[in-house]
């Protein structure tokens, strides 16, 4: 589910296909900056992006069901990640060159354990502002580089065919038909790097709607202790003076290092 992401959709796209994504679609909820364009110069040069308008409020869990049951066939297993949401896997760090098949070998079930495994869970870190007063020109990868200790969250790598026929989720994970089972990961094994606090022009955009259906809209003065509140920030989109240091407790730049290794040219990085 995106909203305004046409500057952040080009690093997330190239970078995950160079890993082992075949196939992107987005579930656009009411953009209205050049998301189309972003797209349609990424399908030009070869990636299979696709976009569904779906510009419905407090739909992203419905967004899920429509895509496990619209995609079942075209699919065998779907991510559902956000766009500031970055696969990697520590094991990595060991390649000198990005693979297609990097997700297949080393986060998938193989067989044999892999008959009755319907979905991976793979547990988020949350980086903070990192010092950024704006969108990093390298992209959020390079920018962001300090994250909170403790992981929060988790995010789902789901086999299709083994999602219950309700389509019940909770967005971050999906009921599995009867015979299927959820793999847990650990953190030595892979972690979704959850580029969550950004640059405040780029994180005061939270606070326009949440699309969860479950989730309150932060203006509105409910559930003040939940966990998908910010600490320290009120139910208005103002920034706090120390914004651009918060959320820093580990520097973090195995990601930043392995993209540089695999996709640096000089000064560039093939999504500049």
């Amino acid at each position: 589910m995106v909203y305004n992401v046409a500057k952040f959709i080009r690093e997330w796209v190239i970078y995950h296909s160079r890993i082992g994504v075949e196939q992107f679609i987005l579930y656009d909820n009411g953009s209205d900056d050049d998301l189309a364009s972003a797209v349609m110069k990424l399908t030009r040069e070869g990636y299979d992006v696709s976009t569904i308008f779906w510009p419905w409020p407090k739909s992203q869990e419905a967004g899920f069901s429509h895509s496990a049951v619209l995609h079942n066939t075209s699919c065998t297993w779907m991510i559902y990640t956000d766009v500031d949401e970055f696969l990697y896997a520590p094991p990595w760090d060991g390649h000198n060159h990005p693979s297609p098949l990097l997700i297949e070998s080393s986060i998938l079930p193989r067989p044999p354990r892999a008959e009755d495994i319907g979905q991976v869970s793979i547990k988020c870190y949350e980086f903070g502002p990192s010092g950024q007063r704006s969108h990093p020109h390298g992209g959020v990868i390079d920018g962001y580089t300090c994250r909170n200790r403790m992981e929060q969250r988790h995010k789902s790598l789901v086999r299709l065919d083994a999602v219950d026929w309700s389509l019940q989720n909770w967005i971050h994970h999906f009921s599995l038909r009867q015979g299927f089972r959820e793999e847990r990961l650990g953190l030595e094994r892979a972690v979704v790097n959850h580029y969550k606090f950004q640059a405040w022009p780029e994180f005061k955009i939270k606070f326009r709607r949440r699309t969860s259906a479950y989730v309150a809209d932060w203006t509105q003065q409910i559930n003040p202790s939940s966990k998908d509140r910010t600490t320290g920030l009120g139910y208005k989109a103002v920034e706090p003076e120390d914004w651009a240091d918060r959320y820093c407790e580990v520097a973090d730049e195995r990601l930043k290092r392995l993209t540089q290794r695999w996709f640096g040219t000089g000064y560039r990085m093939p999504w500049d």
